[in-house]
């Protein structure tokens, strides 16, 4: 870490998936972006919602092959409490499931360290999910 008391905006994500069961196929990717140093995993948990509403929170160690998360480096379990989980099940339809991932922009420290050098302070920050966006230029091209 370039400055341990520094860090980049911490983030979470709550990733549906229409079935209760994880494949591991998003573990490639996070792998790649934490090899990268774009983002560094702080907690990644799953919690499923079964036809009856009952929810399971499961850490990666409890998973059935946690083997396919062995190259994210960095998950820190503990960080995203049991309230984190209810919250996000609610997101949830029966008969599915989500993956809890609170990342560190770590891309973002230098510039984090150059605003606070420089005396600046975050005044607003938003995020736009893609989807959004593509819509927005879409409508901005078709004016």
């Amino acid at each position: 870490m370039e400055n341990d008391t520094i860090v980049g905006p911490i983030e979470l994500a709550v990733i549906g998936f229409p079935e209760t069961r994880f494949t591991g196929a998003i573990a490639p990717a996070l792998a790649d972006l934490v090899e990268r140093g774009v983002v560094s995993i702080l907690d990644l948990v799953f919690v499923t919602k079964d036809e009856d509403g009952n929810v399971l929170g499961i850490e990666l160690n409890e998973m059935e092959d946690p083997a396919a998360f062995d190259d994210v480096e960095g998950e820190v379990n503990g960080l995203l409490s049991d309230e984190d989980l209810q919250a996000a099940s609610e997101l949830l339809d029966p008969g599915s499931s989500a993956a809890l991932i609170v990342w560190e922009n770590t891309w973002a420290r230098t510039l984090v360290n150059a605003i606070l050098e420089a005396g600046g302070h975050l005044v607003a920050h938003d995020r736009l999910d893609a989807e959004t966006v593509q819509q927005a230029l879409a409508a901005a091209r078709s004016e």
